[in-house]
């Protein structure tokens, strides 16, 4: 269970997040949503500790994440993986190198000062790859794929981390509908086949609905909605997002599946897929 309580973060006058309480327990697919600054980067960022809270607690399965430092707050990044945006990836490496950076917390000191890597982190970050339909780009150079291969590349680095949580900060933004649907489905089988608990920030509401148990909404840094996909009404979507609510609502063609229809199909096509 991961815990937030009276989360607050403040940038002078200005308070990105303003008192979050949440409770998130293991294996959400969880959907943050709400207009840029609502506070959700923000908020993803003070869980993985990149941004310090001013106030509040972090606590998951009763650690006192607001409380680590050192090689326990970097055991705590092993723990909660992030995958960002743009990435991260270290565009002259190849794919391969790329996915064992994240194993570096599981190496002793000096092998992951060398790069040592052995040979069952490199089948861990194979096995990864090959699992998102990537395994012959693993000696390519990062910097040469298109933007959903590289985010795929992303979400293998955070999974050979054996996380517990990963947060992904608006993974699909810069996405074209394709790639957004690949790495949409890479997030969601982390969830399904590995019961890891996936946090990610959203634009779309349709997405979001396809995709997420539960959805948070933020405004002015304050969650004003949560519940499931069912619960999120027209009403509650003009509440978020006031005039810009046409722009992330979109209207299914007649035929289009529902969500719930989405996630059947999903489960199974993966009943009797190895884990």
């Amino acid at each position: 269970m991961l815990t937030i309580e009276r989360l607050t973060r403040r940038f002078g006058d200005f308070v990105a997040v303003d008192g979050v309480d949440l409770e998130i327990p293991t294996g959400q697919m969880v959907g943050v949503i709400g207009r840029s600054g609502a506070g959700k980067s923000t908020l993803l960022r003070m869980i993985d500790r990149l941004i310090e809270p001013s106030a509040g607690s972090i606590r998951f399965e009763g650690r006192d994440v607001t409380a680590l430092k050192g090689a326990s707050l970097r055991h705590w990044r092993r723990d909660c993986a992030m995958v960002f945006q743009q990435f991260a990836l270290v565009d002259r490496l190849d794919v391969l190198t790329n996915v064992m950076m994240g194993r570096l917390d599981h190496m002793p000191e000096w092998r992951s000062l060398m790069k040592l890597w052995s040979g069952d982190d490199k089948a861990i970050a194979l096995s990864a790859l090959e699992l998102f339909d990537i395994g012959d780009l693993a000696a390519n150079r990062a910097g040469s794929l298109s933007g959903g291969q590289q985010q795929r590349v992303a979400i293998a680095r955070a999974l050979v981390q054996e996380p517990r949580v990963i947060l992904a900060d608006e993974p699909i933004a810069s996405l074209d509908p394709r790639n957004t649907r690949l790495v949409m489905d890479a997030l969601l089988r982390v969830n399904r086949d590995f019961g890891i608990t996936v946090l990610t920030n959203l634009h779309s509401i349709d997405l979001a609905k396809r995709y997420c148990d539960r959805l948070i909404g933020m405004k002015a840094g304050r969650v004003v909605f949560d519940g499931t996909p069912r619960d999120l009404t027209d009403a509650a979507v003009r509440e978020l997002y006031g005039l810009e609510a046409a722009d992330v609502v979109e209207i299914p063609a007649a035929g289009d599946p529902t969500p719930d229809q989405i996630k059947a199909a999903w489960d199974a096509a993966h009943a009797r897929e190895p884990v």
